[in-house]
């Protein structure tokens, strides 16, 4: 009697009691794998499980149960603590891993392009550096240049001053020589003998 009972019970759930719904899609939750019964309450036999992450069709509701319709395609009472609305772990799985070989992928790509940037980058950087190098060197080879072309300017100003010097020593004594001799001409001149012009004479 009491079985029969419960059978009416479920069927006033299903028909006149019941919540009616509509179709919606439900994942069992990810923390189980649980019992579902042939009745909306415990004292219903347990006619099979289903697994964590198992998507199924929600039909109705009633009290702690809902029924619920398996990927096989069997009608069932599970309770609904153990159903949730967030699609399962084990669904969403391959999408996660699409998604992640797709980012993947990308970085893969970002650090492809990445790498090709800092090696042009470290190739520019490099013939600027050689180029730098390179008018460094030539810049003190022309101060090297530069300062022996100054020390030999000292050297040739150096000798001009003395080769002035002795010129002007020269010239001095020179003018000097001349002027004494021209003195000195002037004072023995006047006094040397005259000569005598010789007279015609007629006999």
């Amino acid at each position: 009697m009491s079985r029969i009972k419960y059978l009416v019970i479920g069927a006033l759930a299903c028909t006149v009691a019941g919540v009616a719904q509509a179709d919606q899609t439900r994942w069992v939750s990810d923390h189980l794998s649980t019992y579902v019964r042939s009745g909306p309450t415990d004292e219903y036999r347990i006619v099979g499980t289903v697994a964590s992450g198992d998507r199924v069709t929600l039909l109705a509701t009633d009290g702690d149960y809902s029924r619920i319709r398996s990927q096989g395609g069997d009608t069932v009472w599970i309770k609904s603590a153990d159903l949730q609305e967030q699609e399962s772990v084990a669904e969403q799985v391959p999408a996660l891993k699409a998604r992640a070989d797709e980012l993947q992928s990308r970085l893969s790509s970002i650090n492809e392009t990445w790498e090709k940037k800092v090696a042009g980058s470290t190739e520019l950087l490099n013939a600027r550096q050689q180029r730098i190098a390179e008018l460094e060197q030539h810049t003190a080879s022309l101060n090297k240049q530069l300062s022996q072309a100054q020390s030999q300017s000292r050297t040739y100003k150096a000798r001009l001053d003395s080769e002035k010097d002795d010129l002007l020593m020269r010239y001095f004594v020179y003018g000097g020589s001349v002027a004494g001799a021209g003195l000195l001409l002037g004072l023995i001149v006047p006094h040397l003998p005259r000569r005598r012009k010789k007279r015609d004479r007629w006999f």
